[in-house]
């Protein structure tokens, strides 16, 4: 396959004669070429310039057959993340070493002698390979910000105005895109929804549940927002009728009255939120249902709670409580408690941010998971 563009080639051979005459050959084939005849100067070169492609010799010192001096250019390759794709020269009887050097990154070998015109084919099919990968990431790249665009305009934009409540909210996905999610649910006068939801998977999949979830969610705003009971055994239906079996969610559902400072919740398996009481006791909010989605038939309780002034409600996904578990120990529900109690007394979006920060600082190298808190604060 011919290259319909000029290809920038780096060649890397301790022989001058074999430099000369593979850039003769690219140039009279229409491509540019560079030329190192070392290790040092091959790092250089790449370090200094973005290639097409990368035509070396595995030896350079004198003598040598290992092909020692070229594995370790692989491996630095590696390391310094350079995306030109390396097709390796090995001469015959050495196609043991031409296989470790694909093992390590190589793409392809030739071996000297070469044929002129094979050599050639085999380079332009490489970079055109290469382009095609580089092109498909680039989409790909552009389709996940899209993606992570239009969700995040799914989360509310701003919190609620209530007389004794503040609230906020706040989501770190693990991924470009993620399964969790939360909203505040304009439920008539005096009263707003509460909700954190976890989707099963991650990723693309998980946005196009959550997604699924909030319209559960906000279609049944106004035929059953009196009552938390109705609400979710109403969604629950529509998300189990529109989702694969094994697909499912935890969810914090609550109903909070600002005159009254009631709040109705139904739990379904989702990790127990946090009320910290302005005395400091703390109460946590069980699951009182199964997960939505996996069962047609479903049933919940109906619990309620009140907020007085200057307690505080945190709602959080299981990725708080199990960060760090990656390494071996978790960050866990008896830390996250630790921490919204050292953050007694600091506003709703606050607290979301210092319970997130929290975690993050708990496992600070990977997160695994997404992170979501939803807080609020009476006053």
């Amino acid at each position: 396959m011919r290259c319909e563009t000029a290809l920038r080639v780096l060649l890397a051979d301790d022989r001058p004669d074999v430099l000369e005459a593979l850039r003769l050959l690219l140039k009279a084939a229409g491509h540019k070429a560079d030329t190192a005849d070392s290790p040092t100067d091959v790092l250089a070169a790449v370090e200094a310039r973005d290639y097409d492609l990368i035509l070396m010799d595995l030896n350079y010192a004198r003598d040598t057959t290992s092909g020692a001096e070229g594995l370790d250019l692989l491996a630095r390759f590696s390391d310094m993340r350079v995306a030109a794709p390396v097709v390796v020269m090995t001469a015959w009887g050495s196609i043991d070493i031409a296989v470790e050097a694909m093992r390590r990154g190589a793409c392809d070998f030739v071996q000297k002698p070469w044929d002129n015109e094979r050599l050639l084919a085999t380079l332009e099919k490489q970079a055109h390979l290469a382009a095609g990968r580089r092109a498909t990431a680039r989409r790909d790249r552009n389709e996940f910000e899209i993606a992570r665009e239009v969700q995040q305009n799914l989360f509310p934009r701003s919190a609620p105005q209530l007389e004794t409540l503040e609230c906020a909210g706040r989501c770190v996905p693990a991924r470009a895109v993620g399964g969790d999610y939360y909203d505040f649910l304009d439920l008539g006068p005096s009263a707003t929804g509460l909700l954190v939801a976890d989707v099963s998977g991650k990723g693309t999949g998980a946005a196009l549940l959550m997604a699924n979830l909030q319209g559960c969610f906000r279609s049944q705003i106004e035929t059953c927002g009196h009552s938390p009971r109705a609400m979710l055994r109403a969604v629950n239906r529509l998300f189990c009728d529109s989702t694969p079996p094994e697909q499912f969610a935890t969810a914090f559902f609550a109903r909070y009255e600002d005159r009254t400072r009631r709040l109705q919740y139904v739990n379904c398996g989702h990790p127990p939120p946090v009320i910290v009481r302005i005395s400091g006791e703390i109460e946590r909010l069980q699951p009182c249902a199964t997960v939505l989605g996996a069962f047609r038939f479903w049933e919940c309780e109906e619990r309620s709670a009140e907020l007085a002034p200057g307690d505080a409600l945190v709602v959080f996904s299981d990725g708080i409580s199990e960060a760090g578990i990656d390494g071996g120990e978790e960050f866990g529900e008896f830390r996250a408690i630790q921490s919204i109690r050292a953050l007694d007394g600091l506003s709703a979006p606050a607290l979301a941010a210092g319970l997130i920060d929290a975690a993050c600082r708990f496992s600070p190298d990977y997160q695994g998971d997404d992170m979501t808190v939803l807080a609020a604060r009476a006053r």
